[in-house]
């Protein structure tokens, strides 16, 4: 920080100008455009090795691997239906589809195109309006209104930033790590290898009673109310266990309302994709609640936990899948759910494998402690450096 305050001293002792993207366009300084419309069935019929990205996409947003590629060293994309947000592309050549954005550095004496990057990304971040519908070039070239320093200040910068970025992105990938040695060792767990006194029972009979659940309306969903679970949030807001209820509703809107209460399991059975289908959670709150439509309740006298971890093994899984194909959506069903079969050893061992893998579980999940409770302090120790690096004193309009 005290190089950056000694070149600032040095370089631009008055302030900083600050330029739209337009003036930077205009200049000659930058190139703005939009993406190309392909589809997944050009992609199909066109593999190659050059990814394609989409900002409606999650994670990187990349979609697949086409033959072609539209950019050569453009590194900055942006969603245009997704509010604006900026992103760097570590591909040299990559293409991008009409729902983004994109931004060529043409005078890189000029400007860094990290530095860009990083200053653009701040400037969205600190926008109080809403961008949802403001994401077009032709509007970002005169909305956005940037600080330009010199460009030894623009490169360290850079150099400050990268480094946080970095320390970021090893505890993501030592976070991804952990996450595979999870799953590779409960899958040995629940094997129980050469274990004659383990039974193998199918879920139809271990149940104690099992039902699908009743309807709820996305607009029924309140803030207060009777707890309730739909079964979108079961792949999207749950994992393994629970024990409070993310929405609620009124009591006089669901017909013929299901419950679930504490230890009962909460299978998806509506899902995207065969790998998914039939997720399931185990409740473990203390409130009655209900369950929305395209969910099944099984009751039982097992440890939930237990049972909740081995449905999430790559055996379970297999079985979950068994039979389904693929479409635009997959569906399951009681009777297919009761055909699982699952390991069931006393409720004593139950308890003691269930305080194993939590211990594990906790550190690769709880947003209190562990990786994921790291990587959000380094996300907002970034977040906090950038802004204040990125914050300069304006030129006036005199000098």
């Amino acid at each position: 920080m005290s190089k950056i305050c000694n070149l600032i001293r040095e370089l631009c002792p008055n302030g900083v100008k600050y330029y739209q993207l337009a003036e930077l366009e205009d200049n000659k300084k930058i190139l703005l455009g939009r993406g190309n419309i392909i589809s997944k069935m050009d992609i199909r019929d066109n593999p190659g090795d050059y990814p394609v990205y989409s900002s409606s996409a999650t994670g990187n947003g990349e979609i697949g691997r086409y033959g072609k590629y539209m950019f050569d060293d453009v590194r900055i994309s942006w969603s245009i239906d997704g509010g604006g947000k900026f992103f760097y592309r570590d591909d040299p050549k990559y293409s991008i589809t009409n729902v983004s954005g994109w931004l060529k550095v043409m005078d890189d004496s000029f400007v860094d195109v990290k530095y860009l990057y990083y200053v653009l990304s701040n400037e969205w971040k600190n926008k109080i309006y809403d961008y949802t519908h403001k994401a077009h070039p032709s509007v970002i070239r005169k909305e956005y209104y940037i600080p330009i320093p010199e460009i030894e200040i623009q490169k360290e910068i850079v150099y400050i930033l990268d480094k946080f970025t970095n320390l970021e992105k090893e505890l993501e990938e030592e976070l991804e790590y952990r996450n595979k040695q999870f799953e590779y060792w409960k899958d040995q767990i629940f094997k129980f290898k050469n274990r004659k006194d383990v039974k193998w029972l199918k879920l139809g009979d271990i149940k104690t009673d099992i039902y699908r659940g009743s309807g709820i309306k996305r607009d029924e969903v309140t803030e207060e109310g009777i707890p309730c679970v739909r079964y979108g949030e079961i792949y999207t807001t749950y994992n393994i266990w629970f024990d409070k209820c993310k929405s609620h509703t009124a009591s006089d809107v669901v017909n013929k309302p299901k419950t679930f209460t504490n230890n009962d399991l909460l299978f998806a059975i509506t899902g995207e994709s065969v790998e998914e289908i039939a997720k399931t959670i185990v409740y473990t709150g203390n409130e009655t609640c209900y369950a929305g439509g395209d969910i099944v309740v099984m009751k039982h006298n097992q440890n939930g936990k237990y049972l909740s971890y081995a449905l999430s093994t790559s055996d379970a899984i297999s079985q979950k899948g068994k039979g389904k194909v693929k479409s635009k959506v997959v569906h399951s069903s009681v009777p297919s759910i009761e055909e699982i079969v699952v390991p069931i050893v006393s409720l004593e061992e139950q308890e003691e494998i269930v305080k194993k893998l939590d211990c594990f579980y906790d550190l690769i999940n709880n947003l209190d402690f562990g990786l994921p409770a790291e990587i959000e302090l380094r996300k907002k120790q970034f977040e906090y450096y950038r802004n204040k690096l990125l914050s300069f004193e304006e030129l006036s309009v005199s000098e």
